[in-house]
Formats: structure tokens, C-alpha cells, sequence
């Protein structure tokens, strides 16, 4: 119990340490910019909206309704890029000829800008959820890929001749072995992945399917509605470190009960 309060202790800590550098960061370049008032709206300025204006009310259900768009968005992207990532990372390991086959190909797609595929995506799925789903995987997979294949060949040798003496298949040293010690990489990958996924269903929201905080924003930059802009951008990156230190928290409680 113990380890588990000053493991709260250390998240909570660092969620504060996180949001008072965000917060400096903001405040410090509005100031060194000199953005405009109008424009530029401040950690206050977005409080007042959210709380203190008369409005505050619908300012919130509009903002919160519209980030549980997206983030229902980026969890399909989300699920969609890293189950994809840990099945190509298996048959990486397990068949090196597949490995040597695709990941150039991998690589390649990779640098390509997504902004760029965006349409050909949208052409080739349309501008449902499968397109959301499509997008933020691509943003989720390839990271997480190269992260995951890192972890699976991070195996002690030792441990896979051991399961090779005894008559163990290649498959037997994969999942008594190699996938154990891949862990650690797999929770890196998972916190990589969350800012990817919500930039994957923004661009998606933004280019496909006219919804969410992504269309909101564009939306409201048009008819100069700065005051929302502000307030999305915050919810999205309060719910980017939130779901973040999620993730760590449950590699803790992971770590622990492994007596790591």
C-alpha cells in the first residue's frame, strides 16, 4: 500500500509539474510573440470562458461534447494503429523474410506526410469512421512498430537457447520469452502513441468527417471565435497528459505486481 501512495504521490506531482511548465510556456510566448489580445487568449481568459462567463454553462457541454467526439475518434485510431503494429512486429520476429520484405516499404509510408495521403485516403474509405480509424492508425503504427520490434529482440539469448536445448519451438521462445521482455517497450509505445492518435483524429475530424474538435476549430477560426479555440486546445492537451499518466500509472501497477 505504501508503494502504491507514493506511486499516486509521484503522478500527482508530476500531472502539476507538467500543467504549471505548459501553463508558464503559454503565458511566456503570447508575451515574446506579442499576440494580440483579441487572438491570443491566456490561461484567464480561457477560465473565464469555461467558468466565470455568463454562457460558461454551454461553452462547457460545447467543448466537453465535442472532445468526447474526438476522443472516441482517437481511440479508434488508437486501437486500429497498435493492434496493427503489434501483429506486424510478430511476424517481423518470427519471419525475418517478412521483416527485410516490408519494413523499407514501412519506412517509405512512413515519411510520406499524412496531410498527403489524406485524400487518397478519404477517396479510397470515404469520410466515416473507418477514415478516422484509418488515419490515426497510420499515426499510431509506424512509431509504435519500430518501438515494439525494439522490445521483442530485447530477449536475453541465453533464455531463447534455454527453450531451444528443451525442444521449444521458434513460437514457444516468441511467447515464453521474447514477448515477456518486450513489456517495458510495449507500455513506451502505448504513451507515444496517445499524442499521435489525437493528431490523427484532429486531421481526420479536420479533412473527413466535419466533427469533433478538430472541425470545431477550424470552424471557429473562420468566424473568429478565439475564445473556443483556446478552450479546445486546452481540453485536447489536458487530455493528452491525462491519458498519459494513465498509461504510466498502469506500467506502475504492472511493475509492482511483477515485483520490478
Amino acid at each position: 500500500m505504501t508503494g502504491a501512495l507514493r506511486a499516486t504521490g509521484r503522478l500527482v506531482l508530476g500531472l502539476a509539474a507538467s500543467l504549471a511548465v505548459v501553463a508558464t510556456l503559454w503565458i511566456a510566448l503570447l508575451e515574446i510573440f506579442n499576440v494580440s489580445a483579441y487572438i491570443g487568449k491566456g490561461p484567464a481568459d480561457v477560465f473565464s470562458y469555461l467558468v466565470l462567463d455568463a454562457d460558461a454553462g454551454a461553452n462547457q457541454a460545447l467543448v466537453l461534447a465535442e472532445l468526447g467526439h474526438t476522443l472516441l475518434d482517437a481511440g479508434m485510431g488508437f486501437a486500429a494503429g497498435m493492434a496493427a503494429a503489434l501483429l506486424t512486429a510478430t511476424l517481423f520476429t518470427l519471419f525475418r523474410g517478412v521483416e527485410q520484405a516490408l519494413m523499407p516499404l514501412a519506412m517509405l509510408l512512413r515519411s510520406v506526410p499524412l496531410v498527403a495521403l489524406a485524400p487518397m485516403i478519404i477517396l479510397i474509405f470515404g469520410r466515416g469512421q473507418v477514415t478516422v480509424a484509418a488515419m490515426g492508425g497510420i499515426v499510431v503504427f509506424f512509431p509504435a512498430l519500430v518501438t515494439i520490434v525494439v522490445g521483442l529482440r530485447s530477449a536475453s539469448p541465453v533464455m531463447l537457447e534455454v527453450i531451444q536445448v528443451y525442444g521449444g519451438s521458434r513460437w514457444d521462445a516468441f511467447r515464453r520469452v521474447a514477448l515477456p521482455s518486450s513489456a517495458p517497450a510495449f507500455f513506451t509505445a502505448l504513451r507515444v502513441s496517445i499524442p499521435g492518435a489525437l493528431t490523427g483524429a484532429l486531421l481526420a475530424e479536420w479533412l473527413a468527417t466535419g466533427q469533433g474538435i478538430g472541425y470545431g476549430i477550424v470552424s471557429a477560426v473562420s468566424r473568429a471565435r478565439y475564445d473556443y479555440v483556446w478552450a479546445a486546445v486546452v481540453a485536447v492537451t489536458l487530455a493528452s497528459i491525462l491519458l498519459y499518466a494513465l498509461v504510466a500509472a498502469v506500467e506502475a501497477a504492472v511493475k509492482r505486481r511483477a515485483g520490478v
